[in-house]
């Protein structure tokens, strides 16, 4: 197993996994359900009345009629349908809970209207509220989490597993995403949020609560080409200060998933989204001045005054349910900069989430259960071709697309500038049984310049055993030839072995088994991946383990009082490498608590950690870089078992309606992987190689709402390792005046959102991240790590007519403590800063859609 050049690659597990189970407990999308349609008086003549249903009946079915005209919001506004056009529309009543209480009546009646012509298909939601406590504020598209929502999802193809979603706040503030039953949860969720497609959409808070109403072109949606359509229907209804989750039909937690508790719709006839055609090209004006560190010895910079740069994106739809995308010179300036995240003293590499538009979409069409595409490793794409789509129970997803960073990232007098990588992703599925699936993945990675390669095939399927179990798994094999001219450290989220240089092989496996119900939950998941395993196009960040983990969760649910949820769980982890050693295991209780208000506490009262590092992973960075072997020089490095234990909290809530809180603080014991290395044949010391350190780690997030149209995102992360008394004791004599601090990292930032319009909008970013290593003015015995600053601040004023058509204006600067001189290379320096780089760009777009 190969470690990263960057030891600041992923953040603490525990972390993770506390901020997992919070978001998993107060996500907006657990959603609860209705059971009844009542067609409208005028329209009972000509729909087919939809009668109640349970799950254990089987979902209800629904006719909507086809309309002259398109209905209008006024028309809805005294919170029922008046005129004629309203009249005939199909009405839906009986909403019933999800969330808290699973099957129950709502708090708030939802009355919801539905009809097509044509072009579109139309559905209006009345609901019922005080005006005064609905949470509804102008945002930017998509950032709804916050306020209280209506929702729609269709199931085109009425299979049960993958269905389009468009939701949208009393405002109108619209959120569209493609949901899949089967899903990798813990990476991306049900919900690919990449999927962002043109549909209009108004809101108005009333008197009596608000009304919302949609047009959703049937350009917009791919479904079969037969003359009479039955798709699968759920609507939704979210009251976010009661964390109230209400569906048409009942969607109940006892039983898992979604899609197969839809409601059946009918009445679509004669509908088709055509022939689509969708072409987006763009011009992009830009200046900008960077430091240019490819050749590490000589560093300048590189500047340019006004850089011109087109592109264009293209669509095509075939035969309905096919879909091919194209892209040529992609350019993705406006696209927001990274979350932030603690990423020093981290062993492996930390998965950091896809934000390019052209890779996110579709991108469910290649999920499978192990992690074989992670797009952000085409990291400078010059073009790309997508094919996926749908015929009967096949599914399809082929991607292509070069990748000019091998090329990119060394200076031009290098014999490799200018080479290029290609990527090959091939997936077919098909379903079996009711909500089944077995598929294939191929994918192929090729470096012509220096004749690297890397494949990897294998199969996978899903199945549904019951109403609340699912199984999952994954076979796959590797064939690679890796010479480190190509591929090394211009992929750094690809997975390999120390003998990187020469052919080398191996399968891979995986199962995962999940429950999911009302109070019981499990998953249960074991992986085996062998030492010659390697991805490039994936990520896979560990070889050579056995791994199995579990959780198992019980979540006692209250009908009355503030808490609506609470219970214990238990998480637990064992890792063995192929020759049968023990490498990690991982215990970790804690408890949750859900309340009213989007309000969750996390308690870790105790975790208990072992990492066991064998001779070959002792490998370390700074003065010089090596793997040791089991003797290196006079250096003996044999295996090292460190025991850990933490312990902490997380509390959130979105209680008040103008503020969101987050906080957590967690301490105890972390390995030290950021040790000082000494140089062969200088002795080996407890402390020259990693050490058991004292860790703390803390986190405060306040989202303030101080007008509608404003949303400012404060994020602060902190984690602070210190040696133990033992390892001061030992070191002081060489370091005088040193203290126990090995390092402390400090990351601060601050978002604004204005929204002057629905369309127009204007974002600043403002981050600060703080390194400081060791005693100032001393240094540290316990680090090769120096003290690093930087402030970045990103501008972008943006006009969103809709998905494809918009202007950006942007910049973006970088400020870090650094030092450049010239034919010797740059070094951080104490004090002091320059601006590394800087950019202004004005973007344009627009979408033809023929």
């Amino acid at each position: 197993m190969r470690w990263r050049r960057d030891p600041g690659l992923r953040v603490r597990r525990r972390l993770v996994t506390a901020v997992a189970v919070v978001l998993a407990a107060t996500a907006a999308c657990p959603r609860s359900a209705a059971q009844n349609a009542v067609p409208s008086q005028a329209a009972a003549a000509r729909t087919q009345p939809a009668s109640p249903a349970s799950p254990a009946l089987g979902a209800p079915a629904l006719t909507i009629p086809r309309l002259q005209r398109p209905p209008a919001l006024e028309d809805f506004l005294g919170m029922q349908a008046q005129g004629e056009i309203a009249g005939q529309m199909a009405k839906v009543t009986g909403f019933t809970q999800r969330n808290p209480h699973d099957g129950e009546a709502v708090s708030q009646p939802t009355d919801a209207y539905l009809g097509y012509d044509q072009k579109n298909l139309y559905v209006v939601f009345v609901c019922f509220d005080d005006p005064r406590k609905v949470r509804a504020r102008m945002s930017r598209r998509e950032d709804i989490y916050d306020d209280d929502q209506v929702e729609i999802m269709l199931d085109t193809f009425h299979d049960r597993r993958r269905a389009y979603a468009f939701q949208t706040t009393p405002l109108a503030v619209q959120w569209d995403a493609i949901w899949t039953e089967a899903s990798r949860a813990e990476v991306s969720g049900n919900f690919d949020t990449s999927f962002d497609t043109v549909w209009n959409s108004q809101g108005k808070v009333t008197s009596q609560g608000f009304v919302v109403w949609m047009a959703i072109p049937f350009k917009s949606l791919r479904f079969p080409s037969t003359k009479q359509q039955e798709w699968g229907i759920i609507l939704y209804r979210g009251i976010h200060r009661l964390n109230e989750d209400s569906f048409w039909p009942q969607i109940s937690r006892r039983i898992q998933g979604r899609l197969g508790q839809a409601a059946t719709l009918y009445g679509l006839e004669g509908i088709s989204p055509g022939h689509s055609i969708d072409l987006i090209p763009y011009g992009l004006l830009r200046g900008f001045r960077a430091l240019d560190t490819r050749d590490p010895a000589n560093p300048y910079f590189q500047h340019a005054e006004v850089q011109g740069q087109p592109g264009i994106d293209a669509k095509f739809v075939i035969h309905d349910h096919f879909v091919v995308d194209m892209t040529a010179n992609p350019d993705f300036s406006q696209v927001e900069s990274e979350d932030p995240l603690i990423t020093v003293n981290q062993r492996y590499a930390v998965y950091f989430p896809e934000k390019r538009p052209f890779f996110l979409e579709n991108e469910d069409f290649f999920r499978t259960p192990m992690d074989l595409l992670f797009t952000r490793s085409i990291a400078d794409p010059s073009a790309g071709i997508r094919l996926t789509g749908k015929d009967g129970p096949y599914s399809v997803g082929l991607l292509a697309a070069d990748d000019r960073s091998p090329g990119l990232a060394v200076p031009d007098y290098s014999p490799y500038s200018g080479i290029r990588s290609y990527f090959t992703i091939a997936r077919v599925s098909r379903d079996i049984f009711r909500q089944s699936s077995v598929g294939a993945m191929y994918t192929d990675w090729e470096c012509p310049a220096t004749g690297e390669f890397n494949r990897i095939g294998g199969v996978d399927t899903h199945l549904t055993l019951n109403s609340t179990w699912t199984l999952e798994g994954q076979a796959v094999v590797t064939s690679s030839n890796l010479n480190l001219n190509c591929e090394a450290n211009l992929y750094p989220f690809s997975s390999g072995n120390a003998g990187h240089g020469s052919y080398s092989a191996g399968p891979a496996e995986t199962l995962q088994l999940q429950r999911q119900g009302l109070h019981f939950g499990y998953e249960g998941t074991y992986s085996d991946i062998t030492p010659g395993f390697v991805t490039v196009p994936g990520f896979i960040n560990r070889v050579d383990i056995r791994e199995t983990k579990q959780e198992v969760r019980y979540r006692f649910r209250p009908k009355k009082g503030w808490i609506v949820a609470w219970g214990p769980s238990l998480n637990v982890r064992y890792d063995f490498d192929h020759t049968g050693l023990r490498l990690d295991t991982d215990y970790a209780p804690y408890f949750v608590i859900q309340g009213r208000g989007q309000t969750v506490l996390f308690l870790r009262p105790y975790q208990e950690t072992r990492e066991r590092l064998r001779p070959q992973d002792f490998c370390f960075y700074g003065y010089m870089v090596y793997c040791a072997p089991t003797s290196l020089g006079n250096q003996d490095y044999h295996q090292q078992d460190y025991h850990q234990h933490t312990s902490g909290a997380t509390f959130q809530t979105g209680y008040f309606k103008m503020a969101t809180l987050a906080a957590s603080y967690y301490w105890g014991d972390a390995v030290n992987f950021v040790a000082s290395p000494d140089v062969p044949p200088a002795p080996l010391t407890p402390y020259n190689q990693p050490f058991v350190a004292r860790e703390d780690t803390a986190a405060a997030s306040l989202i303030l709402r101080p007008m509608k149209p404003l949303k400012i995102e404060n994020t602060y992360l902190f984690e602070r390792l210190r040696a133990t008394d033992s390892a001061y004791l030992f070191e002081r004599a060489q370091f005088p005046g040193a203290g126990h601090g090995i390092f402390n990292d400090h990351i601060l930032r601050s978002k604004w959102n204005w929204q002057f319009t629905p369309q127009l909008s204007m974002r600043v970013i403002l981050q600060y991240n703080s390194l400081l290593a060791g005693t100032p003015g001393v240094g540290s015995p316990y680090t090769y790590l120096p003290t690093q600053k930087q402030f970045n601040a990103d501008f972008l004023v943006t006009y969103l007519v809709h998905p494809g058509t918009a202007i950006y204006l942007g910049y973006n600067s970088d400020l870090q403590n650094l030092d450049v001189v010239p034919g010797v290379g740059v070094f951080q320096t104490p004090r002091g800063y320059i601006n590394d780089s800087r950019q202004f760009f004005v973007k344009v777009s627009y979408l033809f859609r023929f």
